[in-house]
């Protein structure tokens, strides 16, 4: 199966051109979790609306937005273009980084100690809400006991050089 078009409209509807069908946010999700490559654009210029698209899926269907305080966000929007794609370069990659290798290391632990990897499994909120930024299929939601592996760390490090560079585009 090829990658399915999704034309983004003014009103901000999304016609699966697939389908044929006009589809709602959460549809769209669903078929990126079932690993659907989809490409959205804009319906007048054809322009590629994917990233604002999926990243707009992430904040308000995931709840996302809910996660993030108020003055954080504000913050982030005072923010210079070159600042905000260092903040998501550095530091959330960075961040994301620490999540994984302890959540690595309290898996390593089950063994030894059965409650190592409760603080994971009470809340996985972050893993979850970075789950769906891969460009390639994504794959099946983490079970509890499965490691991140260093390709996926990669993968989100490369995403965040892009968006750095989209960022740095857009000046």
């Amino acid at each position: 199966m090829g990658t399915v078009v999704v034309k983004k409209y003014s009103n901000r509807r999304l016609y699966d051109t697939e389908a044929s069908r006009y589809v709602t946010l959460d549809e769209l999700a669903e078929k990126v979790r079932r690993g659907v490559e989809v490409r959205v654009v804009d319906a007048q210029t054809g322009a590629d609306l994917t990233q604002a698209t999926l990243a707009q899926i992430i904040l308000e269907s995931r709840r996302a937005s809910q996660l993030l305080p108020v003055p954080l966000l504000v913050q982030l929007i005072r923010m210079g273009d070159d600042a905000l794609a260092e903040f998501f370069g550095r530091y959330l990659t960075g961040a994301l980084e620490l999540y994984l290798q302890a959540k690595q290391g309290a898996q390593s632990l089950v063994p030894f100690n059965p409650f190592a990897q409760l603080p994971f499994q009470a809340s996985n909120a972050f893993a979850r809400l970075f789950s769906g930024f891969g460009v390639a299929p994504a794959p099946p939601p983490p079970t509890e006991s499965a490691a991140p592996s260093r390709n996926e760390v990669a993968e989100l490090r490369r995403e965040l050089d892009e968006l750095k560079r989209a960022l740095k585009r857009k000046r």
